[in-house]
């Protein structure tokens, strides 16, 4: 069984993006997305769009949310920091897979939550980057079999990385985690060396053979949870279509994590072995799990 597709609102009107100096600073970009935000919210109301205003104002956080870029448009694109991005020396950049637009954005928005509050009970100086900067496929969809999308965002993601190094405090740990599809974007993203550690879970592949021939000098871990219906996926590369060798897979040659026994959408819930071991990659203080 696989979960249907969300529904999309690509005909919601909405301003276009905020477009800001390279200098601007990180206050200045909050409040000028917060904004956008309001803005998108109150055209969504007015043209009778209510359930997409009403997931934007959520967005809004009563004017306390902090967003990098957020786009209104269609599906929808935004990045939200959740913690003092200035201050931080640990930064964990979360990257969705299908299914995730501004109208299931809260879903996505919970593990990143969840993952944050892990994190500063342990380490204070982080913050968690919630990346939703590309266009996801649905999950029931011909694009979610192949990397037209994840190339397009790869694109997109490793210029991102080079800015938010930059805006992180001097040296800071940046790792990637990768869910779903959102491992096949990851995989494709060259990083620099401010990028430590790129996990993937729940993935249905990357396209290449080993974490060797990713573009990455990261640690490259990977895990899956014991329910996880991707895991009955065939691993297969064929003309284009599918992704080829199980991040899992001891051949794949990346760094086993315990992920527990949950499902595909559990990776992020408190209380989970899967997020006690994710902090741990982004904390720096994990150790690989034996191999399934």
């Amino acid at each position: 069984m696989l979960p249907v597709s969300a529904a999309a609102s690509p005909d919601v009107p909405a301003p276009a993006p905020v477009a800001l100096a390279e200098h601007a600073t990180l206050p200045d970009r909050y409040a000028a997305h917060r904004a956008n935000l309001a803005e998108a919210a109150r055209m969504a109301q007015e043209a009778g769009r209510t359930g997409r205003a009403a997931k934007l104002r959520a967005m809004e956080a009563d004017g306390t949310a902090r967003f990098l870029a957020f786009d209104g448009r269609g599906k929808g694109r935004a990045v939200e920091v959740l913690g003092d991005l200035e201050t931080a020396d640990r930064v964990a950049v979360l990257v969705p897979g299908s299914d995730t637009t501004l109208d299931t954005y809260q879903r996505f928005r919970a593990g990143a939550v969840a993952l944050q509050q892990r994190l500063q009970a342990r380490h204070p100086r982080s913050a968690v980057v919630a990346w939703l900067g590309y266009d996801t496929p649905g999950t029931v969809s011909a694009t979610v079999l192949t990397a037209d999308r994840a190339d397009a965002a790869a694109a997109e993601l490793g210029p991102f990385l080079d800015r938010l190094g930059r805006a992180a405090a001097p040296e800071a740990r940046l790792s990637l985690l990768c869910h779903s599809y959102g491992s096949v974007v990851c995989a494709r993203t060259r990083t620099g060396p401010e990028v430590s550690d790129m996990a993937l879970f729940g993935s249905p592949g990357t396209g290449a053979g080993s974490a060797a021939e990713l573009p990455t000098g990261a640690r490259v871990w990977a895990g899956r949870g014991g329910a996880d219906w991707i895991g009955h996926v065939p691993h297969v590369r064929l003309g284009g279509v599918g992704f080829g060798t199980d991040p899992v897979d001891p051949a794949f040659g990346a760094r086993p994590f315990t992920a527990g026994p949950g499902g595909h959408s559990d990776y992020l819930k408190p209380g989970t072995a899967s997020l006690d071991s994710l902090t741990r990659i982004v904390l720096g203080t994990a150790t690989e799990a034996p191999h399934a």
